[in-house]
């Protein structure tokens, strides 16, 4: 079969490599018909993660048919399902309680000291993202196993075509939880930091959970557009204050809730993120955390912060202080897809989220590697991009 491959930094490429088999008989093979590129894609395409290794096929936003199902799995052929990125086993302490993405069983013994070691305890599966979270080959494929079939996935009404239901396998769930941990009261005034994928969604989120007042953070003017569009006000990074125009939008108080979908590649001139973007390059540094500390700093005495921006490492000049003096709540963590997607689903059926506004770009799975450049170096234009495996390749695009 035909995916895309991870080969070092900048470079991936669409390979020819085996198909998938049914392992454990709560397995089940898909055919792809859509799947997404990722702004957590771009980390590894950046080589800012560790674990990946040449040849590893990326990609953790897809859906697609079942084609073979293993005995135990309660899928059937010819569904069409989408499947959460976070891969869990449905019976361990933490999926009991729907902690999905904190999953124990799903990343394998043999590969859970690479994460132990960093964050004291293993992290859960996810689909396509380095060895540290278990090896599994991503959906950026014309096939992709599925392993735990039982739990994942949910399985799509034949009225709802691929582009409305694709994003509940990551960013409308992880944005949804985002405005979730934020706990969002009606009479709020919550601040967005980043305007990408997750950061739309987390606007459109707080919004319908009754937001009096959501402000969106970003550079990028189409960007900033779309999260005026759907009812947010801006603040363009590059041209405003961003600390004295949240207080003065605030009636002097600062943000009840804030919101970093920005994570470990802010951008920003502030002297230390410049020196998190040089250690960065040299590998001795993992994340650049500036969103977050503006984040921190803005929010109101009291207020809530929430993270569904990916970090992976460490950052230095952390405001801890304005943490502890400001009384703040802080939650975060790796989306609870499976928590999500059948209430989300409905919210998609009955017109409450639109999930295609932010779709730019579609383009066959062979043109992966163009989508990978253009949505990292044109981020204000590329807001989405959709890859079909089977769609045929138009000259001169």
């Amino acid at each position: 079969m035909r995916a895309l491959t991870w080969h070092g930094t900048h470079d991936v490429r669409v390979d020819s490599v085996p198909d998938p088999e049914i392992i454990n008989p709560r397995d089940a093979i898909l055919k792809i018909t859509s799947t997404a590129i990722c702004g957590s894609d771009l980390h590894l395409y950046d080589g800012v993660i560790p674990g990946v290794a040449p040849g590893d096929v990326l990609g953790h936003e897809f859906m697609g048919e079942v084609v073979e199902t293993g005995k135990d799995s309660t899928l059937k052929k010819g569904q069409r399902v989408v499947v959460p990125f976070t891969i869990s086993c449905g019976g361990c302490f933490h999926c009991q309680i729907k902690q999905y993405s904190a999953c124990e069983n799903s990343n394998p013994a043999e590969k859970q000291d690479m994460s132990a070691t960093l964050y004291g305890h293993p992290m859960a599966a996810l689909f396509g993202y380095s060895h540290l979270t278990g090896g599994y080959s991503g959906g950026q494929a014309e096939y992709v196993r599925v392993p735990f079939s039982d739990v994942g996935p949910i399985v799509i009404p034949d009225h709802l075509e691929d582009e409305k239901v694709l994003f509940l396998s990551d960013i409308l769930p992880t944005g949804w939880m985002g405005a979730e941990n934020a706990e969002i009261q009606h009479d709020d005034t919550v601040a967005v930091w980043g305007c990408g994928p997750v950061g739309l969604f987390a606007i459109q989120s707080a919004i319908v959970m009754g937001a009096s007042k959501v402000i969106a953070i970003d550079h990028y003017p189409h960007r900033l557009e779309l999260a005026k569009q759907l009812g947010a006000e801006v603040i363009n990074f590059r041209t405003t204050d961003v600390r004295e125009a949240l207080m003065e939008m605030s009636g002097g108080m600062g943000c009840d809730a804030v919101i970093d979908a920005v994570g470990m590649e802010a951008h920003g001139f502030a002297i230390d993120n410049m020196i998190d973007i040089a250690k960065q390059k040299v590998g001795i540094g993992a994340d650049r955390a500036s969103a977050l500390k503006q984040a921190i700093l803005a929010v109101r005495p009291g207020g809530r912060v929430s993270i569904p921006g990916v970090y992976g490492g460490m950052t230095d000049k952390f405001p801890l202080g304005a943490l502890m003096e400001k009384g703040l709540q802080v939650r975060s963590g790796q989306t609870h897809v499976q928590r999500y997607t059948k209430d989300l689903l409905e919210k998609i059926e009955d017109g409450t989220l639109d999930t295609t506004f932010l779709i730019s770009h579609r383009l066959p799975l062979e043109d992966a590697a163009r989508g990978y450049k253009c949505f990292r170096e044109e981020q204000d234009t590329w807001t989405k991009v959709i890859l079909k495996p089977g769609m045929e390749r138009q000259a001169g695009v």
